[in-house]
């Protein structure tokens, strides 16, 4: 079992016991990064005992060598997609993605996430339908739209920005 796999297997239960989704799970440099959220959003009250429960987790289980940094924050506003669960609920929003080296058509694709299902993708683009399976998709994220966070005049849009934004807790922000 690879080190994230061992991750996943201690954080799971503590995301899940918090109600807390466990989106990603990083470890690269020393530093253990999750990736949490939940329908609501997420914010410190649920960010802070999260972390105190995974840090004991891990001290206790001691999977890392050495030692780490750990990280926990919500997705942002660019979130990634990993999961077909994370593509579904990205459905009719911009995405960006670089396909697996040999996948045919451009390695790069960006446009609107027109379907997802438990095995493939469709997304818009200029030339139109491009359909993807999941396997063929090294990394992806939703793109923010910043110009409908910006009302005419400049100012932040309440509206279209305020259910985007969750806090969360970054090391060093």
């Amino acid at each position: 079992m690879s080190l994230i796999e061992q991750i996943e297997t201690l954080v799971s239960p503590l995301c899940e016991r918090l109600e807390v989704e466990l989106v990603d799970v990083e470890y690269t440099g020393g530093v253990v990064r999750l990736t949490v959220d939940r329908p609501d959003g997420i914010g410190m009250d649920y960010i802070a005992p999260l972390t105190r429960e995974v840090s004991r987790a891990l001290d206790h289980a001691d999977p890392i060598t050495g030692t780490y940094t750990l990280e926990i924050s919500s997705p942002g506003l660019e979130r990634s997609l990993k999961k077909p669960e994370h593509f579904l609920r990205a459905v009719g929003s911009k995405i960006t993605l670089k396909t697996q080296p040999g996948t045919e058509g451009d390695r790069r694709v960006t446009g609107e996430l027109e379907r997802a299902d438990d095995q493939e993708i469709s997304v818009l683009v200029e030339e139109g339908s491009r359909i993807l399976n999941y396997d063929q998709i090294l990394k992806a994220r939703t793109v923010f739209d910043w110009s409908k966070s910006l009302s005419s005049d400049g100012q932040k849009n309440e509206a279209s920005v305020g259910s985007s934004l969750h806090s969360g807790s970054r090391a060093g922000q």
